[in-house]
């Protein structure tokens, strides 16, 4: 969002903070600041009809009118816990400050979902040959669906949910992610990293070592999903996890019956035509940026060891079963039915 347009200095009159609330019609919201730009209150059309009310001049300064007790995010603080009472007093449109109370960012609540303190990686470096002949001249994740690549849908959806440090890894084709990121989003600050060498699932992890949060989102590029983050964030920090994984249920239907039998073959009990649901790995993991420590220097380390040595080390591994759309487009067949799908996806 463009700052000045919803900024206006103290010392403006009523007439000029008037016409700027007119050109604002969405939100009809001001941020008032000083000679040295801090906020010092917002202005609204509903503070300005309460001061006229209540004896007010149009002459009057502008600072009679302004609200000083306004919300407000500040740059470096964990904002998550505030979001409750965001959505409960019904805000649009909040200010990230700098610590001196500048204006750093504006967040437009319809259509920013959450800030969660999280970096994500995203690994975009696979050669899709499943894919092939489509890989051969472009990367996977810049294949479109919908007329859309299939990374930006990630990047769109990381940034719902105010999550704007995105990390990339690249190898094959790279340089085409390179570009296709310089003019994606002014509001999303990509990092990209270039591998050596295919360091598996994982092991690109151990390319970056700049991250701002204490907590990390990993997920593949080629995915398709709207997944809440919000709620994948908050399962982590409620069930104090350590790593968390994305899963999918695995539904399995048996025909006929089964039997539960002894050592000897004695039939006990059986089940006829059972059904079994599975948890399957759906290659979105969210942990502790301490557990970058399993992670090795320039060696091929895939998601699956990460998930081991967690468990080794006696930390926390659980799993968050995804309730919304996902689809792994690793073949054709998942190409055609993302074409098919992606118009009933609600990213809502």
């Amino acid at each position: 969002m463009e700052i000045n347009k919803y900024t206006i200095n103290i010392n403006s009159s009523l007439k000029d903070a008037l016409i700027k609330l007119n050109n604002i019609p969405r939100f009809l919201t001001l941020f008032v600041t000083d000679n040295n730009d801090k906020v010092v209150g917002t202005l609204t059309d509903g503070d300005v009809r309460r001061g006229l009310i209540n004896g007010l001049k149009v002459s009057d300064k502008l600072e009679k009118f302004i609200f000083t007790d306004f919300r407000y995010l500040i740059d470096g603080e964990n904002n998550f816990n505030k979001l409750k009472e965001f959505r409960e007093r019904k805000l649009n449109i909040v200010p990230l400050l700098s610590k001196d109370k500048k204006i750093l960012k504006l967040y437009n609540f319809n259509e920013t979902k959450s800030i969660l303190p999280v970096d994500a990686v995203i690994m975009a470096g696979g050669e899709g040959r499943r894919l092939r002949p489509l890989t051969e001249k472009t990367p996977k994740p810049l294949l479109k669906i919908g007329g859309k690549e299939i990374i930006s849908y990630n990047f769109d959806r990381l940034l719902q949910f105010g999550i704007t440090n995105q990390n990339i890894t690249v190898n094959y084709l790279g340089e085409q992610i390179k570009t296709f990121c310089e003019d994606y989003n002014s509001g999303i600050n990509f990092k990209i990293y270039t591998e050596t060498d295919f360091y598996g699932t994982a092991g690109a992890l151990s390319m970056i070592n700049n991250f701002k949060n204490d907590t990390i989102l990993l997920m593949n590029s080629d995915l398709l999903t709207n997944i809440d983050y919000e709620d994948f964030y908050k399962t982590f920090i409620t069930k104090k996890a350590d790593m968390l994984v994305a899963s999918i249920p695995y539904d399995v239907n048996l025909p006929y019956a089964v039997f539960n039998d002894d050592k000897n073959r004695n039939i006990i009990s059986f089940k006829e035509k059972p059904e079994y649901t599975y948890y399957a790995n759906a290659g979105i993991y969210l942990f502790k940026k301490e557990m970058l420590k399993f992670i090795p220097k320039n060696k091929v380390y895939n998601a699956t060891d990460f998930m081991q040595d967690v468990i080794n080390s006696g930390n926390k591994l659980i799993h968050y079963p995804i309730r919304g759309y996902w689809l792994d487009i690793g073949k054709h067949d998942d190409f055609e039915k993302a074409q098919m799908d992606i118009a009933h996806i609600n990213w809502d």
